[in-house]
């Protein structure tokens, strides 16, 4: 096997492919063609799992290795990481590519370790020069960019959801599910790191997850309490179902909000077609977790704030009189 082979570790969750996997795959696809080689993806859960992943075929990928058994669907990160590596060190890879999700930062440290081999996490730019990979990640909450070349093989990459665009390969399969291989499954292994899962519980909130939505409609201190956040709630329900609700990390730190809204450095990274940021100042920290959306929408009394820097369209005024009205206006244009 060609030692110019990229992996892309990928993830599906009740039998659905995970948006992030289709960016996971492009990245991997771009960077197999620089080093002339082939993408694998990798997936390992309980059967089934093989065919939630199949349709990244349309994103570039050439075959698909997966390790399928009943005991993965409750085992911890260490029992995955272990199946993995064993399957890395069996083949040759120039690079094993993760995402930076919950699931991706318990499972690519263990792996890296398990491989011997350094792990650059949260990536948001990849190369390839002179056959050894390049990564871009920020570093001091963002204020900064690290460039880093990789000299070892494999290259063990982590990196950041809804930054890379997920693309349809050119001339691949349109989307006939991928011929899966199975992957040898260590009962060891399985049993490995000491606890099992024993189920899910959802968050509950929006049916959307911020990092996955269309819109997102952000509020940040000029909020001025979480009492007024039925203002934000109603110019979401009024953008449709592909919206949903992104706070500060400033609002979250002050107990208004959960975690799983926070857009930032230590939050979500989101790239929807249209941001709201309300009420936000537009701290760095922010920034580095919205920068990429297609349009961004800034309303803020200081017409000083960050946030007008990197808005397409802003709004110097109070955000309860200015939502209130954005809600109002676009109810009416989808009534029409």
């Amino acid at each position: 096997m060609t030692k110019n082979n990229v992996l892309a570790v990928v993830e599906a969750r009740d039998g659905q492919l995970r948006g992030v996997s289709r960016e996971l795959t492009s990245v991997a696809r771009t960077t197999a063609d620089a080093l002339g080689g082939a993408v694998h993806v990798f997936a390992a859960g309980p059967p089934g799992t093989a065919a939630a992943v199949g349709e990244l075929a349309r994103y570039g990928a050439d075959r698909l290795v997966a390790a399928e058994s009943e005991e993965l669907a409750t085992s911890g990160p260490s029992a995955h990481a272990a199946v993995l590596a064993r399957h890395v060190r069996s083949n040759a890879y120039a690079a094993v590519l993760f995402a930076a999700t919950t699931s991706g930062k318990d499972v690519a440290p263990r792996t890296a370790a398990l491989l011997g081999v350094p792990l650059l996490s949260d990536a948001t730019a990849l190369s390839v020069d002179d056959g050894a990979l390049r990564v871009v990640r920020p570093v001091f909450a963002g204020k900064a960019l690290a460039r880093i070349r990789i000299p070892c093989a494999p290259a063990v990459v982590s990196i950041r959801p809804n930054v890379f665009r997920a693309t349809e390969a050119p001339g691949a399969s349109s989307g006939e599910a991928l011929l899966a291989e199975a992957a040898s499954v260590d009962a060891t292994a399985v049993g490995a790191g000491g606890y099992r899962v024993t189920g899910f519980q959802p968050s509950g909130g929006a049916a959307v997850d911020v990092s996955e939505a269309a819109v997102v409609v952000s509020g940040g201190r000029g909020m001025q309490g979480p009492e007024h956040w039925h203002v934000l709630e109603d110019l979401r329900d009024a953008l449709g179902e592909t919206a949903s609700l992104g706070a500060s990390r400033a609002v979250v730190d002050a107990g208004w909000r959960p975690h799983a809204e926070q857009v930032g450095q230590t939050g979500k990274t989101v790239t929807p077609k249209l941001y709201f940021a309300l009420g936000i100042s537009g701290a760095i920290q922010h920034l580095a977790g919205m920068r990429t959306s297609g349009v961004i929408v800034a309303v803020n009394r200081d017409a000083d704030a960050p946030i007008f820097g990197v808005a397409d369209y802003g709004i110097v005024g109070d955000v309860f009189e200015v939502v209130p009205a954005l809600a109002a206006a676009v109810r009416k244009l989808r009534e029409e």
